[in-house]
């Protein structure tokens, strides 16, 4: 709050100061006088330091004031800018002061840890205590933390050093208060109170009564003490669990431990004829992990601390509770609430904010003035029964077998009462949706259908093009029967006038029934392509080489090659090109396109008309590109020659680029058109290689 304080008074200073310099230098800007004050110097006293200020109010001398009215404008200018470092300076004096003043008014507060500024319980009351002192507090409080690690095993020896150490870090500056957290740092403090310390006011917390020699405390001291009732947890236990014959006490191997070893027995000496009390002081805390995991039925285990296990191995926070939890064959208890996080059944225990406050606010009060020895405070007990939910869950505790005034944290409500709103707007959103849903899949399944239909229309159009292609390579065909039928004719009656000869030649007869049975086959496989290419079948995707489609493609136009005057020039690639695609299909597309450039070389010369067939394989695609030598597209018209209908043929359907798009989008592929650079068209097509 003070440092706030120092940022408003700076703040506020350089604005005032600020504004008189704009004034100052707006009336010299104008060659109007200012008012000239005087540098008369106000002093500003904090904590013996003393700060000077000009003093608005006074003037200087009249005669210098009646030679400062004739300085020129730059003259004013300088003036008004010195004024203003003259003023930034003693700000920056005065913040500095004023931070001086603040950090010699903060009270200094030391924290004495027990074992170590992580360890439970006392850690929670360490930051506990520290929040609420200064929540509370009126000033400002620098704090300070020591650790006794010492308290880890009983050689008092090794107490010296610290405190030597800490006698000479507080020798000039004295400590306001110390808060010794913990039996073990409260035992320290009583051992060398006369050599350390000696009239810096005490506070001893979270310690339980039976750990403080009250006789040995001076006026200077204070207890906020607690008071251990384990009989109180082990007849909660008895209480929410009835059959419970073993009780498993988790406690270290510490000299604090040591103490509470004896004082557990003791407390629980009268319950020796109704449990069976098993001690884990003496193992290392991996066996004990290793026994809880298979404790008889029937059990509890008790947590008291595990700060350090027989093995020597400190233990710090609640990483070893969780780690006994997650693996425990009965439900754990314990006496504090820094130890609730999860991992117990619950019971009596003490309370880390009650305790905490009370700690606070006997802080506060000594550093207002009040001697310690006055203030008297009762011993803490247990706070009432906490019970975390899920752990009764889990161990099949009924909520009707806890103490009376007991209350249940973690308590999971139904799934209702949690979400009572969003479950209602949820099954809205859900009815919304399926509604949604239904008429999506009506409106899927028209689609569906539609398309269906637009297919088959597409695959009887595409039919029909066939047809129509078949047609224009009539005299293709008809001149690659006819060779083969010639031939067989030829060789039939050859073989006839041999035969009729008195001793016929039959190795000749063979060759020339040889020439026969491959002239019918020549015919044969003609017959079968066409039919293959007019016959009405179903889309069906299969493995094929775009090489073989091509090449078997490439034969339909043998004879039509001299008809219409044109050559062909085939680039076929030596790679293998395997793809998924419909084998007639393709061959359709790859007729169109070599038909679209026969009819768009028609009018070229005759030695021009060339159709370029070339495949490649590109990366994970097969490319095929057909390209002619005619007039090409026109530019306006290259995003148009796919659309249906679009020609620019006279006698033209327009259908035949855009059946080949749609044949391609089935394939997964892409075609384009473009034109060439030396005249003429080029398409291309994509299609993805069968991996």
């Amino acid at each position: 709050m003070l440092k706030g304080t120092t940022l408003s008074i700076c703040a506020a200073f350089l604005l005032r100061a600020t504004c008189d310099a704009a004034e100052l230098t707006e009336n010299t800007a104008f060659g109007t006088a200012p008012a000239t004050p005087t540098p008369d110097f106000q002093s500003l006293r904090i904590k013996g330091l003393t700060i000077a200020l000009p003093g608005p109010q006074d003037t200087i001398d009249p005669d210098f004031a009646g030679s400062r009215a004739m300085v020129t404008r730059h003259s004013g200018l300088a003036t008004a800018t010195s004024h203003l470092l003259i003023i930034c300076g003693a700000l920056i004096i005065l913040c500095g002061a004023i931070n001086y003043a603040m950090a010699a008014d903060a009270k200094r507060v030391m924290f004495l840890h027990s074992f170590g500024p992580q360890f439970k319980p006392w850690s929670d009351y360490a930051r506990a205590i520290r929040a609420e002192t200064t929540r509370q507090a009126k000033w400002s409080i620098d704090f300070s933390d020591f650790s006794l690690a010492s308290a880890r095993s009983d050689d008092t020896e090794s107490e010296v050093p610290l405190v030597q150490y800490l006698r000479a870090l507080y020798l000039k500056e004295p400590l306001d208060l110390i808060i010794a957290v913990g039996a073990p740092a409260a035992s320290f403090i009583q051992r060398h109170r006369s050599e350390l310390f000696s009239t810096t006011p005490m506070i001893f917390t979270a310690v339980d009564r039976r750990r403080v020699d009250y006789s040995q405390l001076s006026e200077n001291d204070t207890v906020v003490a607690v008071n251990h009732d384990f009989a109180a947890i082990l007849k909660t236990i008895l209480q929410v669990l009835p059959d419970t014959k073993t009780v498993a006490i988790v406690n270290g191997v510490s000299p604090n431990e040591e103490f509470w070893h004896e004082e557990i027995q003791r407390q629980l000496a009268p319950f020796a004829n109704r449990v069976i009390l098993k001690w884990y002081d003496e193992l290392p805390f991996v066996d004990i992990l290793k026994d809880a995991a298979k404790l008889p039925p029937h059990s509890a285990i008790l947590w008291h601390l595990m700060n350090v296990d027989a093995a020597g191995v400190s233990h710090e926070e609640n990483e070893s509770l969780n780690a006994l939890a997650s693996i425990a064959s009965a439900p754990i208890f314990s006496y504090d609430g820094s130890f609730f996080e999860g991992a117990l059944v619950g019971g009596p225990m003490f309370s880390v904010m009650e305790s905490s406050a009370v700690t606070a606010n006997v802080a506060n009060r000594i550093l207002s003035g009040e001697r310690p020895g006055d203030i008297k405070t009762r011993p803490i007990e247990f706070a009432a029964p906490r019970f975390d939910w899920r752990q009764m869950q889990h161990w099949g505790i009924s909520e009707s077998t806890l103490p009376p005034g007991s209350t249940v944290d973690f308590r999971e409500p139904t799934v209702w009462k949690r979400y009572s709103w969003q479950i209602a707007l949820i099954t809205t959103i859900i009815l919304l949706q399926a509604a949604l849903i239904i008429a999506l899949i009506r409106e899927h399944r028209r689609r569906q259908f539609a398309e269906v239909q637009s297919r088959q229309r597409m695959a009887e159009l595409a039919h029909v093009n066939r047809f129509s292609t078949a047609g224009e390579l009539t005299a293709s065909i008809a001149h690659e029967i006819n060779q083969p039928l010639g031939s067989i004719l030829t060789n039939a009656e050859t073989a006839k006038e041999i035969l009729k000869s008195p001793s016929p030649d039959i190795a000749e007869l063979n060759e020339i029934v040889d020439d026969i049975l491959s002239d019918d086959r020549r015919a044969n496989e003609v017959i079968r392509r066409m039919r293959s290419l007019l016959k009405k079948a179903p889309f069906e995707r299969k493995k094929v080489d775009l090489n073989e489609v091509v090449a078997e493609t490439i034969r339909f136009f043998s004879a039509l090659t001299v008809s219409r005057k044109f050559k062909m020039a085939n680039v076929i690639t030596p790679d293998a090109l395997p793809i998924l695609g419909d084998r007639i299909q393709l061959q359709q597309v790859i007729l169109n396109l070599v038909m679209n450039g026969i009819e768009a070389m028609k009018d070229a010369p005759t030695e021009n008309r060339i159709i370029s067939i070339r495949t490649l394989r590109v990366e994970n695609f097969a490319e095929l590109s057909v390209s002619d030598r005619g007039p090409g597209i026109p530019e306006d018209k290259l995003k148009e020659v796919f659309e249906p209908f679009f020609t620019s043929k006279a006698e033209g359907m327009g259908m035949g680029l855009s059946i080949a798009r749609t044949i391609m989008d089935a394939h997964q592929g892409l075609i384009s058109g473009k034109n060439r650079d030396h005249g003429g068209a080029s398409f291309r097509i994509r299609l993805p290689l069968d991996s």
